[in-house]
């Protein structure tokens, strides 16, 4: 029997885990707030808050200048990223709702970072195979439809460079995951884990951040 050393994520601890993280500036809190006033029903698509300040850690980190983001929604993820980019970086945002992107195209005006972010609004497999073939992108976060991971996975990572990070979000989907006979988004993730695990092209570590955060490198 597997034992884990996770704590319970009690509403105290989770607390206690945002008071000690990088606080969210003035316009990363309005984005997360307006999020849940406009589109409560929606919602929790929102990258989880922790995520923004990890995202921005592992931008700075990586050195990253040329990032890819496939599933926007309001833009709290996209915004965090944009801010940690060096001048001169650029990020490719993929999403399909106007409604949705118009909340965070507002932040990003606000925080001063639009000429960054590269908003298209088309299926994002459209956008993927549209990119310039070669090794260029820095870094990768995946966070849209669960079904489409492994189409989106085939064609980032022959774009990435050398070292290049792919973040992908939601890699343990409530727990389903664990169950072989897991359906709908579930059952996808979980051939989509199987895929990057059997993938030699990176290396690759699953975490129990959120809902599941997958960390892959590019091998050279």
């Amino acid at each position: 029997m597997y034992e884990t050393k996770n704590p319970q994520l009690t509403p105290e601890l989770y607390g206690y885990v945002l008071d000690h993280n990088p606080p969210l500036d003035p316009v990363q809190r309005e984005l997360v707030d307006t999020t849940h006033r406009r589109l409560a029903h929606a919602a929790g698509m929102q990258t989880a808050e922790e995520q923004g300040p990890l995202l921005a850690f592992l931008v700075r980190l990586t050195g990253a200048r040329q990032i890819v983001e496939v599933g926007t929604f309001t833009g709290f993820s996209t915004l965090s990223m944009a801010q940690a980019l060096p001048a001169g970086g650029q990020l490719i945002a993929c999403d399909v709702s106007e409604e949705w992107t118009a909340v965070g195209r507002e932040a990003w005006a606000k925080a001063g970072v639009a000429d960054r972010i590269d908003l298209r609004l088309a299926p994002a497999i459209e956008t993927l195979r549209a990119l310039p073939g070669g090794s260029w992108i820095d870094l990768v976060f995946l966070d849209a439809d669960k079904e489409s991971y492994i189409d989106y996975w085939e064609e980032l990572v022959p774009r990435m460079n050398p070292g290049g990070l792919l973040v992908v979000d939601n890699t343990l989907y409530h727990g389903d995951v664990a169950d072989p006979a897991a359906r709908g988004g579930g059952a996808a993730v979980r051939a989509f884990n199987d895929h990057v695990r059997a993938d030699g092209r990176v290396d690759d570590v699953l975490l129990t951040v959120a809902d599941g955060l997958t960390l892959a490198r590019r091998l050279p």
